[in-house]
Parts: C-alpha cells; sequence; structure tokens
C-alpha cells in the first residue's frame, strides 16, 4: 500500500494551475504558427499572429493568457492501491485552486448556484473532479481550464443508430457553424461517441486533453478526425470570425461501446487557448 498526502496533491495541483494559465502548450502553439503559414487572409493572419504573439508575452511575463480563467476541471486516475492521507481528496484540490487563483492573481469565474444565488464564491471554487479507479498504486491528474466562451458552444445529440457517420458530420459542422465566432476561433474541437448520455459529454471533453496533431489510434477514427477537420476548415469563419481558411486547429474522437438503440454524440468546444496538465504523483 503507498501512502500519499493530500498535502502533495494540493502543492502539485496549484503550481500546475499557474502554470498552464500562464503558458500554452506547445502543440497548441506549433498549430497556431502552422495556421498561420496556411491562412490566406490578411486579417485571419493578422489575428494568429496576435495570437501566437499573446501566448509568448504571457509566458515570458507570467501573466495569464485569457482573461476568462475558466473553471478547473481534474480528471483522475487513481491507483487501487493508494492510500490518501491527510484530509480529504477533493478539499485538497478546492484549496489548490483557491491558492493558485490567488496568489496568480486570475480571475474567479465561479457563482455558488447556477439559477437563484448567482454570487461569486470569489476563489473559483469548487473544481469539477472525474474519479477513475484502476488498478495499481499511481496517482495521475489531468487538468484542465475550461473558459465558457467555448463552452457554452457545445452540443450534445443522441442520435439513431441510422443517423450513422452522416449524422455525426452534421452534429459536428452544425455545432461549429451555430458558434460562429462566440468561442474565439480557431477552436480545437472534442467529439464523445458511445457510452450513454453523460458518458459521451465526458469523453468529448477528455478528447481535448489529446495533444494537438496526435490522430486516434483507430485508422478509422483518424481518417473522421482528418475530413472533419476539412469540413471545418472549409466554413470560411476563420481567425476571431473574421473571416479566412482556419477555423479549427484540431479535432479529436474518443469513442466507448454503447446500447444497441442510440450513437450518443457530445460535442465539447476549446477556443485556441486550450490549457491544459498533468500531475504525476
Amino acid at each position: 500500500m503507498r501512502r500519499i498526502d493530500c498535502s502533495e496533491v494540493r502543492e502539485a495541483v496549484k503550481a500546475e494551475l499557474v502554470r498552464i494559465n500562464r503558458e500554452i502548450g506547445p502543440d497548441v502553439l506549433s498549430a497556431l504558427e502552422a495556421g498561420l503559414a496556411a491562412e490566406e487572409s490578411p486579417v485571419g493572419r493578422a489575428v494568429l499572429d496576435q495570437l501566437i504573439e499573446n501566448d509568448r508575452l504571457a509566458a515570458r511575463e507570467g501573466r495569464a493568457i485569457c482573461q476568462d480563467t475558466g473553471m478547473v476541471v481534474a480528471f483522475v486516475t487513481l491507483g487501487q492501491e493508494v492510500h490518501l492521507t491527510g484530509g480529504s481528496f477533493r478539499e485538497a484540490v478546492d484549496e489548490a485552486v483557491r491558492g493558485a487563483y490567488r496568489d496568480a492573481r486570475l480571475r474567479n469565474s465561479v457563482v455558488r448556484d447556477p439559477l437563484f444565488d448567482r454570487s461569486n464564491t470569489g476563489d473559483n471554487t469548487p473544481a469539477v473532479v472525474h474519479l477513475d479507479l484502476v488498478p495499481g498504486d499511481g496517482l495521475s491528474i489531468e487538468l484542465m481550464v475550461k473558459g465558457f466562451g467555448s463552452e457554452n458552444m457545445s452540443a450534445l445529440a443522441m442520435l439513431n443508430p441510422a443517423d450513422g457517420e452522416a449524422g455525426v458530420r452534421r452534429l459536428v459542422v452544425d455545432t461549429v457553424r451555430r458558434a460562429g465566432p462566440n468561442p474565439c476561433p480557431p477552436v480545437i474541437v472534442g467529439v464523445g461517441l458511445g457510452g450513454t448520455f453523460e458518458r459521451a459529454a465526458l469523453l468529448s471533453k477528455k478528447a481535448l486533453l489529446r495533444p494537438l496533431g496526435e490522430p486516434s489510434p483507430d485508422p478509422r477514427y483518424a481518417a473522421l478526425e482528418r475530413s472533419l477537420l476539412a469540413d471545418l476548415n472549409r466554413l470560411g469563419i476563420g481567425p476571431a470570425g473574421l473571416g479566412g481558411l482556419v477555423t479549427s486547429l484540431a479535432v479529436h474522437v474518443e469513442t466507448c461501446p454503447t446500447h444497441i438503440a442510440s450513437i450518443p454524440a457530445a460535442v465539447n468546444v476549446s477556443c485556441h487557448a486550450s490549457r491544459h496538465g498533468r500531475v504525476i504523483l
């Protein structure tokens, strides 16, 4: 039995949250640079150039990449042979959020109640925590800082099996078309297929954690990702919604088994500031 003190979780998660709010991943930066090389619209090129400059300045000066520092989402993979000590794991994650957002002067964006009491919690808690219990004695926490300009543009549909690939394509393309400039394109699109209503949504969000440019290991879905990306970039929405060839930087599809009567399908949209990282203890 391996013991991990929750204070280790708190400090590691806090440091990673500060980092990912300030430093865009090299995969995203490379995709933006590739987009700049491919974009033909002068306005689109200017927007991409500004995004790249912003990301570099944020890292150099220790500033937030975007003013919407989002909600913290944590995908936790916990080994069954791990004994967490020194308090509550969930509270350790929330303490990490409080500390990171306070010390790095990040915007607090979480309200207490979705409908009646929309007062700010004042510390960007609680985090959204998903737990996967697995064999072994490891602990991995994948972190995402999700802004809601893009989150609000996401969609979910319970498709009929007869809708097939064409139905999935329509859902993804129509979702991005309707979103237009709202999610701050160029976007990254996570697609979740299978499971149940809620599992498809989780798959679509986890798809955004995959490094850009890394295709699905299933060649059928890798081909679908490439084809969907081409479809999205033919929409003409372009960087910042001002027109151009680069509407999306990547499409990632994640799947799991499902019921014979349905194709649960979710589309989770991310803006160009796709902020994610991993803590391994």
